[in-house]
């Protein structure tokens, strides 16, 4: 694992040199983008294009979907369709990606990429690609795309501010996580100096929803269930969201993201997990930790990763056999 100086500086360095040698730029996040993902890459993008860089910004969802809540993010115009990366791209930079699965359809064309540069912040990152900028102490990759766009001579502006403020509030819950640091407060203080309206982006990102979400919300938490005995004691709580709840109400799954962050609440558990099954039939789990469980090793037994105590994963079993799965794992980690 790589952090973002100090004996990690030469490849810094060499990033730096190679982005400076591309005439053209494909920035990759990962599938079903979320602020930090997201943010980080329109960053990146608008920085590099003002730089004189061609550049696209992808990921390998079809169709793509924005999230509403995302919609206000700036720079937007340099997304494509994953089919308009080119088959060998001459350099990739691939944006909070944690596992190669995440890059979905633009798996083969990353790795084709003679240059293919990882910035990532996951501790379950396994560090793919010719290089690699990855550092689990980050509370958000839009940390690292901040040190990229010093590191490049990139001045902040309001809309570069609004990318990176958006990832890095988005993966520290609104600076409520352990990794918050004084560092990340810092730099949430120069990108406030911009100008940009941080109320307005937080009251986007967490105070504004439809009203079918509600239902959706209810009806979710109508079928939690709390599991005392779970994590050896220390308690899990559960629930599911049908593909059907989602279309009876008018709701896409992106939507619902928040929906883990007001099941990990009850005192009693320290576990949340959350499973919201795609049209397909799979079910993409979200899990949380209050600080005794490492759910990223929880959910890396599950094929998925993430975080110490954000993480998650996808399966295709019916819903006890997930739970059952996932409990077990919580047993084994124990």
């Amino acid at each position: 694992m790589l952090g973002p100086g100090g004996a990690f500086e030469p490849e810094w360095q060499r990033v730096v040199q190679a982005i400076r040698r591309a005439g053209t730029v494909d920035l990759i996040c990962h599938i079903n983008p979320d602020g930090d993902a997201l943010g980080s890459a329109l960053a990146a993008g608008m920085a590099l294009r003002g730089l004189g860089h061609r550049v696209r910004v992808s990921f390998g969802d079809d169709p793509q979907v924005i999230p509403e809540s995302l919609a206000f993010l700036p720079g937007q115009e340099l997304i494509v369709p994953a089919a308009e990366v080119p088959q060998v791209p001459e350099l990739v930079i691939c944006l909070d990606v944690a596992a190669e699965s995440r890059l979905g359809l633009l798996h083969e064309k990353a790795f084709a990429a003679p240059v293919l540069i990882a910035i990532d912040h996951h501790a379950s990152n396994p560090g793919f690609g010719t290089h690699r900028l990855i550092d689990p102490t980050a509370p958000a990759t839009a940390v690292l795309v901040d040190e990229l766009l010093r590191r490049l001579g990139v001045p902040l502006d309001q809309d570069l501010a609004t990318c990176l403020y958006t990832g890095v509030a988005t993966d520290t819950g609104s600076f409520r996580y352990r990794a918050t640091t004084p560092a990340t407060h810092e730099l949430a203080g120069r990108l406030l100096a911009t100008g940009i309206r941080h109320d307005l982006i937080s009251r986007t990102l967490w105070d504004t929803s439809s009203f079918g979400y509600l239902k959706v919300l209810a009806a979710a938490l109508d079928r939690a269930v709390y599991e005392p005995e779970a994590a050896g004691g220390l308690g899990l709580v559960w629930t599911w969201v049908p593909y059907q709840d989602l279309a009876l109400f008018g709701v896409t799954v992106e939507e619902i993201e928040g929906l883990i962050d007001v099941l990990r609440r009850p005192a009693e558990a320290e576990v949340a997990l959350v499973l919201k099954q795609d049209p397909d039939g799979t079910l993409r789990g979200s899990c949380r930790a209050k600080g005794a469980v490492d759910v990223a090793a929880v959910c890396a037994g599950l094929g998925g990763g993430g975080h110490q105590f954000a993480a998650g994963f996808a399966a295709r079993e019916e819903v006890p056999v997930i739970v059952e799965r996932f409990r077990a794992a919580l047993a084994a980690g124990r």
